[in-house]
């Protein structure tokens, strides 16, 4: 009984999500929110990360989301604001950075609308 209140952070998307019945025999091993986070590509999501890591390297101050996607893909980077969101929730877990509202630290599983990045307490060194 105690489980079904439990929940968990993507590892990939970095959003929570709750148990699920489906997940009643596995729910220890269970670490990502569905089958599409699963299947997901890593070689976006580590170019997105290291871009963020670079224009926090680069930078006295925050950035947007969106600088990381552009510096991906300058073309269409609209459609990796999600992506660049998902691997900004993923490094602020890890403490590597922060993520921001109105100048507030915000907790990055609930984090809806416009935000800043910051570096973190991990942020690795230049």
């Amino acid at each position: 009984m105690g489980s079904r209140t439990q929940s968990k952070v993507c590892a990939h998307c970095g959003r929570e999500f709750a148990w699920r019945r489906k997940w009643a025999r596995c729910w220890d091993q269970v670490r990502y929110c569905g089958e599409r986070c699963r299947r997901s590509s890593g070689r976006l999501d580590r170019a997105l990360e290291d871009a963020i890591r670079a224009l926090l390297r680069d930078r006295s101050g925050t950035i947007c989301p969106s600088e990381a996607a552009r510096a991906v893909e300058r073309e269409r980077w609209r459609d990796l604001m999600e992506p660049a969101r998902s691997a900004a929730r993923r490094m602020a877990d890890r403490d590597e950075i922060v993520i921001l509202q109105r100048g507030r630290r915000v907790d990055p599983t609930g984090a809806r609308g416009p935000i800043r990045l910051g570096r973190g307490s991990a942020f690795p060194a230049a």
